[in-house]
């Protein structure tokens, strides 16, 4: 699909024009903490504009384009859901103030949106120029995807380490010991000081440009057309401060996930090294329907969604059980 230049500005500016919106409503007045009802109106929101968006694709592209659209934004935001396990840890690691974490998320969001931006548009060109880049992928997703379901059970624990951005940040300029309000600067003493909210919005943006790393691959492995891997991760961020706060806790109850994370990035991983090779004339090698990827995709959340919240249930109705009753 050839778009011209003033299509992405126009998806960027609207985007933009969204969440200034989004911004001004959620901070009008004092700093307040979010609601679960405000994160579920939000998040139906944004998942509608995506939605409007793909059939707009579908009514002047086609549906191959549009279900391109649509299995790289389910794939975006399902990866996502891994990111918010960190995005808590970090939070809680910098003892962000409530009220003040959907104005961290927001401008993490935004600077990882500009980072993945230049991300794709480098990756774009790297596969047009090489080809053999699309084996690296594949191999990298299927890599991926093993150490998950390794990590997981082993059990290991998600954590977070300061990168080398961040260090250097904590290093050039002086921090205050604690926050100013939601300031991300502030004079003390006639000296420009930054507060903890601007390195844990650094901290927020840097981290998912690391998770970038294996959700940028697995989308070039549904579409190559740079267009759609732009907008799909757009919409999938976009949605993804307010998911935060609608799954509070319930992402510890979502105990299959990364197995359906892991199964996603190993069914791309071989779909990409399966069609490189039909590409180079290997006939036995099947190229994937994007019908079937989008199937795949949807029904493998779906079904390790469904699983956890089964699970969880259970375990909490034999925790009950289990648990001794004081005779009256």
């Amino acid at each position: 699909m050839s778009v011209p230049v003033w299509a992405y500005f126009a998806v960027i500016g609207g985007l933009l024009v969204v969440l200034a919106v989004d911004l001004w409503i959620v901070d009008r007045g004092e700093a307040r903490e979010f609601s679960m009802r405000q994160a579920g109106y939000w998040v139906t929101f944004y998942v509608a504009l995506a939605m409007i968006f793909g059939g707009v694709l579908w009514a002047t592209e086609g549906a191959g384009k549009a279900g391109e659209f649509f299995a790289g934004y389910i794939t975006e935001y399902s990866l996502s859901v891994d990111n918010l396990f960190i995005f808590f840890i970090i939070m809680s690691r910098f003892a962000v103030p409530k009220a003040y974490q959907h104005k961290v998320l927001l401008v993490g969001i935004l600077l990882a949106l500009v980072m993945r931006g230049i991300f794709i548009a480098l990756g774009a060109a790297a596969l047009e120029r090489f080809s053999w880049l699309f084996y690296v992928f594949g191999a990298f997703l299927i890599y991926t995807a093993v150490n998950i379901v390794r990590g997981h059970l082993q059990g290991e624990q998600e954590e977070f380490n300061e990168n080398i951005l961040l260090r250097w940040v904590r290093k050039a300029f002086p921090t205050t010991e604690g926050y100013v309000g939601s300031k991300v600067t502030v004079k003390i003493d006639g000296r420009r000081m930054v507060t903890p909210m601007l390195i844990v919005m650094i901290a927020i943006g840097s981290t998912d440009l690391l998770f970038a790393l294996d959700s940028i691959p697995a989308i070039f492995g549904l579409t190559t057309d740079p267009f759609i891997v732009f907008t799909a991760n757009a919409f999938a961020l976009m949605g993804l401060r307010q998911l935060y706060f609608l799954l509070g806790g319930l992402l510890q109850r979502l105990v299959y996930i990364s197995y359906g994370l892991a199964f996603i990035l190993g069914f791309i991983g071989v779909k990409l090294i399966s069609e490189a090779l039909h590409g180079s004339g290997v006939s036995w090698a099947p190229e994937v329907p994007i019908w079937l990827s989008l199937s795949i995709i949807g029904g493998t959340m779906v079904i390790t969604t469904v699983a956890s919240l089964v699970k969880a249930r259970v375990d909490a109705r034999k925790s009950e059980e289990s648990t001794p009753t004081r005779a009256g």
